[in-house]
């Protein structure tokens, strides 16, 4: 039961990052890389997969010397440690795959800002073992990643007709140009805030519904 109980616990903590807890459409963090390189599919994930890897290197490493930081000088640490992760990042980027770097620009230095990876390190990985802050780093970063595509791909296909580069439509298609310009970052942003909380307002209903049918039989 106690071995269930902890392998239920790790699950939470690895999906609350996708949904309940999504750093993007629900707590509203790391707003400058999503408007900025959601653009196209390609950027989106490669800023999602650059986040993961900073996330999660940080949170290993300020999760193991959590003991032996000084709370004086924690945040200094903490952001010494984001920064080396960013670094490594920013020179991969650079020697494997320029033209993603390119796009990217200043915003891969920016992720050593963002309010998303220094919050996990001071409200979790500085609290939490290891294990359980690779878990969290994980599932805060893949939901992050998730965030981003589900702004980069629609992005992509209706303003280039295009996924990952891939054409999905004939000649004849014409291209909503607004869309990879700066506002289309916002439109599809507000939709899909808008859609992700009608969502979770239905579901808070529904359960609150449940509960009171279920305390009438119950008193029945």
């Amino acid at each position: 039961m106690i071995e269930e109980g902890k392998k239920n616990q790790n699950a939470q903590e690895f999906l609350k990052g996708l949904w309940e807890s999504n750093p993007v459409f629900v707590a509203v963090l790391g707003m400058c890389p999503v408007l900025a390189v959601t653009n196209t599919a390609i950027n989106s994930l490669a800023m999602g997969l650059a986040t993961t890897f900073v996330l999660l290197g940080s949170s290993i490493l300020v999760s193991t010397f959590r003991s032996i930081i000084p709370k004086q000088v924690r945040i200094t640490a903490y952001i010494i440690i984001i920064a080396t992760f960013v670094t490594v990042v920013d020179f991969a980027l650079a020697a494997f795959t320029p033209l993603i770097h390119k796009e990217l620009g200043a915003f891969i230095a920016l992720i050593v800002v963002n309010c998303l990876i220094l919050g996990r390190q001071e409200a979790f990985a500085s609290k939490h073992p290891v294990g359980v802050s690779i878990l969290d780093a994980l599932g805060m970063s893949m939901g992050f990643t998730f965030a981003l595509l589900c702004i980069g791909i629609p992005r992509e296909i209706l303003g280039n007709g295009s996924i990952f580069n891939i054409p999905l439509f004939g000649p004849d298609f014409e291209p909503w140009v607004v869309m990879i310009l700066p506002p289309g970052g916002f439109f599809m942003l507000g939709f899909l805030l808008l859609g992700f909380n009608w969502y979770r307002v239905k579901k808070e209903r529904r359960s609150i519904i449940l509960d009171k049918d279920l305390r009438a039989v119950n008193h029945g």
